[in-house]
């Protein structure tokens, strides 16, 4: 039918294998880190690119095992760099340990920062699972070709779930790691002023007109149809927008008010980031000027615009 939105089906049945590699393929070895968890899932996927030489993917987070883990699977190879899609910390948090284990650069989007800034009043509400003293050794930049061992990393900058965000397609494959930025178990948490809806819409654009067919995520298992996945994705944002400018409208005021209309039943373990995501939506959409809102020591106050 003409106009229908994409149907959004989330993969639930991962199975992680949890701190042994396993080939995703040619040069791509995935290594599962034993932090599962409501906003991890089964786990951190940190990935081993390369053959006789190797780069490390998001080495995940400050665990012992996982360090072994991967260091067992790295199996004394030369590590040339370890990079990162981002700097939240169950992602990077293991940087120094590695780092001092194989004496491998860092490679990432740059230090974390906001996506915008912080107003007076204002909690970061993910500040405390991000890796603000992270220095990279190197900056990559959006459309840089990076060569680890015949493996071609294309570096693809995709802010909005964060500001340092990153994706990395392999060229001349169907192969896209697509870090948090796109995940197949569950929708990205965008948390302002962490992270930008508007960003984040823009780059699953940008992400879907890249041409790659498979998207390997840094938690849950591989989107075989990437671009139809994501175009779901954008739809079911979009929806979220129209759920919160029709609540405002109806008279909900403030952002955990709109949970009982959007989230009827929301379980209480995940209202928490669905209320980061709604502050992020109601942002995009007073920006747009589709809602009107103030801010101030109390939080937002929502008011419709339309007469």
């Amino acid at each position: 039918m003409a106009g229908q939105m994409p149907a959004l089906s989330f993969n639930t049945t991962f199975d992680a294998q949890t701190g042994r590699p396993v080939a995703v393929t040619d040069g791509l070895v995935r290594v599962t880190a034993p932090n599962a968890g409501p906003y991890t899932f089964k786990g951190t996927n940190s990935f081993i690119v390369g053959h006789d030489r190797v780069a490390v993917i998001d080495p995940g987070p400050d665990d012992g095992a996982h360090l072994a883990a991967l260091l067992d699977a790295i199996a004394g190879r030369e590590v040339e760099a370890i990079i990162l899609s981002h700097t939240h910390l169950d992602h990077s948090a293991l940087v120094p340990r590695l780092k001092a284990a194989t004496g491998a650069p860092v490679w990432s989007g740059g230090k974390h920062r906001l996506s915008r800034q912080r107003r007076l009043f204002e909690i970061n509400a993910v500040g405390r699972e991000s890796d603000w003293h992270l220095v990279p050794d190197r900056v990559l930049k959006d459309g840089e070709h990076l060569r680890i061992d015949g493996v071609m990393l294309e570096v693809i900058a995709t802010p909005g779930h964060c500001a340092n965000h990153l994706c990395f397609g392999l060229p001349g494959t169907p192969f896209l790691l697509t870090g948090d930025h796109i995940m197949g178990w569950n929708s990205t948490l965008v948390s302002v002023p962490d992270g930008s809806m508007a960003d984040y819409l823009t780059s699953l654009e940008k992400v879907i007109g890249l041409g790659y067919a498979h998207y390997v995520p840094a938690h849950g298992g591989s989107i075989e149809d990437g671009p139809d996945y994501a175009r779901a994705l954008l739809a079911h944002r979009q929806e979220r927008n129209r759920q919160v400018v029709a609540a405002v409208e109806a008279g909900a005021r403030k952002i955990r008010q709109l949970l009982a209309p959007i989230y009827p039943q929301l379980p209480l373990a995940l209202q928490a980031a669905a209320l980061m995501t709604l502050k992020a939506h109601v942002e995009y959409l007073a920006n747009r000027g589709l809602i009107g809102v103030t801010n101030g020591p109390f939080g937002t106050t929502m008011f419709p615009l339309r007469a």
